[in-house]
């Protein structure tokens, strides 16, 4: 199981040379991560990752999604059940039954940043599976003791040089608080998810907006409501914030009158909401988050094109996010005209396009962001998130947006220990990539050594004004 010191790398002679001189130029750079999902709490107590399944396997969307694919019940991944009926608890119960379906996860992206965690971080480099699976479990478990494992150690360890959490609207940040107070040379910033208090179609809505009103002393009105939004905004940015963040099921904007926006507010507080009037509701914010942006600073992603929670059963059961989320077909030419025609020529803006629908890299996103000065694309996401996915967003946007109006690699994840083997693995593909341009003489090395450089560092830090 050992890592290939080629592994990604192109499997013509020529074009694995250069590919390796390029890897070896931007391996040791330090990790940007502007935008991901691990929590601010493991830096501000910096307390031991408690067990492997804990690490591993419970917070990890792509490992409970494969096994339940299989059969296996969430309840004996050691998932919470939002009724308190009891789920398995022992951990090593719960490593075992991964160990034994580990062969799931051949040719996954999971089995790579898997993989390269146990190599890297434990030096362990046999494969994992049912007759080694408690020996690999105490193993990792006597190394998570040490002082090394901690997650402000593992900080160091890894080169990060700064990370972003995703964090509700209405969260208080007290984590963050914390981390600033700490005098830790890390960098943690918040980012800003107002999705609750947004999604008018969502079931917590109307008490999240509530919560939301109150806490910012505003008045439950459209214009009390968008300075609410002024105020968190401007609360994360003093904790570092440098961008918000949109899930939306779709990219579908709106940019009404005064009037129309107040109307449609005061439908849309009511308990009765029509699935029309969120989507305009949700259209219409969009809008108003980027010209709140054009004024803060802040830079703004939008993260659409999932059908969240598609399984009624697992979220009844379990709640958001437990690997439900399926894909669905984006469009964005028609969608973001609105807030484009108000705000796309305005260079003080920045908003960065993600993708669920990889029909939509090379019709519509890439000619967008290459001609909007606000536009930027983001790089392959959470499905695509993978080596063949990064090869087909570099093969189906180069072309029409170049590689300067992307914005490098995110690797958006949970998984605290699969974050340099994302980047890793990025990074290898993006050689590859470049290598090949270089042996079809598209590209002369010295000016491939710098786009490497450029995708793997600085694009991401200059986008996201890190």
């Amino acid at each position: 199981m050992a890592l290939n010191p080629d592994r990604l790398l192109p499997a013509e002679a020529n074009s694995r040379a250069i590919a390796r001189r390029l890897f070896a130029s931007v391996e040791k750079l330090p990790i940007i991560s502007p935008h991901g999902h691990t929590e601010p709490a493991w830096y501000a107590t910096d307390a031991a990752f408690p067990d492997p399944a804990t690490l591993f396997v419970k917070p990890d969307h792509y490992i409970c999604r494969m096994l339940y694919s299989q059969g296996i019940p969430l309840e004996q991944l050691g998932i919470a059940r939002l009724d308190g009926v009891a789920v398995e608890t022992d951990s090593r119960t719960i490593w075992r039954l991964f160990a034994k379906h580990w062969p799931l996860f051949r040719g996954t992206p999971s089995r790579l940043w898997f993989e390269h965690s146990l190599e890297s971080v434990f030096g362990i480099t046999e494969r994992l599976n049912e007759n080694n699976a408690d020996r690999l479990y105490d193993l990792i478990s006597e190394k998570l003791a040490t002082p090394e494992m901690r997650p402000r150690a593992l900080y160091d360890r890894f080169n990060i040089e700064v990370i972003s959490t995703t964090d509700s609207a209405n969260d208080p940040l007290t984590h963050h608080d914390a981390i600033l107070a700490s005098g830790w040379h890390g960098r943690v910033v918040p980012a800003y998810r107002p999705d609750a208090v947004v999604d008018a179609s969502r079931p917590d809505f109307q008490s999240e907006l509530e919560k939301f009103i109150a806490l910012t002393n505003n008045p439950m009105t459209y214009q009390g409501y968008l300075q609410a939004h002024r105020n968190r905004r401007a609360y994360f940015k003093a904790r570092g914030a440098t961008s918000t963040d949109h899930g939306h099921p779709t990219a579908q904007t709106a940019n009404l009158s005064a009037g129309q926006a107040e109307a449609l507010f005061e439908r849309i507080i009511k308990q009765s909401v029509t699935a029309e009037d969120a989507e305009l509701f949700r259209a219409q914010m969009l809008t108003e988050m980027a010209r709140m942006s054009i004024d803060d600073g802040l830079v703004m992603q939008i993260h659409p094109g999932s059908y969240r929670n598609h399984n009624p059963q697992i979220f009844c059961a379990f709640g958001f996010d437990k690997g439900a989320d399926i894909p669905t077909s984006t469009g964005y030419v028609k969608e973001l005209k609105p807030l484009l025609d108000a705000h796309g020529n305005d260079p003080r803006l920045t908003l960065i396009l993600f993708t669920l629908d990889e029909t939509a890299y090379s019709r519509e996103l890439a000619p967008l962001a290459g001609h909007y000065p606000a536009l930027k694309l983001g790089p392959a996401w959470w499905f695509h998130d993978s080596p063949e996915g990064i090869r087909r967003y570099r093969e189906l946007t180069t072309e029409s947006a170049g590689f300067y109006n992307t914005v490098g690699f995110n690797d958006d994840t949970r998984a605290y220990l699969s974050i340099p083997a994302r980047h890793d693995m990025a990074r290898r593909v993006d050689c590859a990539f470049l290598a090949r341009l270089v042996t079809e003489h598209r590209l002369d090395e010295d000016e491939a050594h710098e786009v490497a450089h450029d995708l793997s560092y600085r694009l991401a830090k200059q986008a996201y004004k890190l």
